[in-house]
């Protein structure tokens, strides 16, 4: 893994995504040497869509590493410059909303604050049914942040959750690779 660049890559409690989201870290695991990080919401709480153990033991599985957890785990990032890139996905609207306004109260916001002060790339992976409503001046705002990029996203279900909006998982690779060099994938909002 010395040849690979490492990615850190954070989950946020999007649960519903989670399984597609673990399939693109499969992906990226082929190309990367992965750091997974969880917050603490995404690593301990059991949902409809599974167990918090079963996810750890999976991402485990697929990074060979059991994933940061805690707000102490995440702050090395920084001053031992752990990453080469950072993509939070899923990144719910909490999230977002955190990191537009500096709070650093979770693994990962920890982990985006230490890997940023680095001036290394940080992409998101929106995941929020109030994209177009409250996380809007959020999204903007991080949008316009230095060494801050997106993964292509778009409504998820205009007509039932016209607010809503998540991430192109599957454009992750790319969305990252176009990061490390500075730049945004394009179109951003499909």
């Amino acid at each position: 893994m010395a040849n690979k660049k490492r990615l850190g890559f954070a989950l946020c409690g999007s649960f519903c995504t989670f399984e597609k989201v673990l399939r693109e870290m499969e992906k990226l695991a082929e190309i990367y040497d992965i750091t997974p990080i969880m917050s603490e919401g995404a690593s301990s709480i059991n949902s409809r869509f599974g167990k918090s153990e079963d996810f750890i033991r999976r991402i485990t599985e697929i990074t060979g590493k059991p994933p940061i957890t805690t707000i102490a785990g995440a702050e090395p990032i920084g001053p031992k410059a752990l990453l080469d890139v950072l993509l939070i996905e899923p990144c719910t609207g909490n999230t977002i909303g955190k990191l537009a306004n500096g709070i650093t109260d979770t693994a990962v916001t920890m982990a985006a604050k230490a890997h940023l002060r680095n001036g290394r790339p940080l992409v998101i992976a929106v995941s929020t049914n109030d994209a177009l409503g409250a996380s809007a001046q959020n999204i903007g705002r991080l949008m316009n942040a230095k060494n801050v990029f997106f993964v292509p996203m778009s409504q998820d279900s205009p007509e039932g959750k016209p607010a809503s909006m998540v991430a192109h998982f599957e454009k992750s690779a790319e969305a990252v690779e176009a990061a490390l060099l500075g730049k945004q994938l394009q179109p951003v909002i499909k």
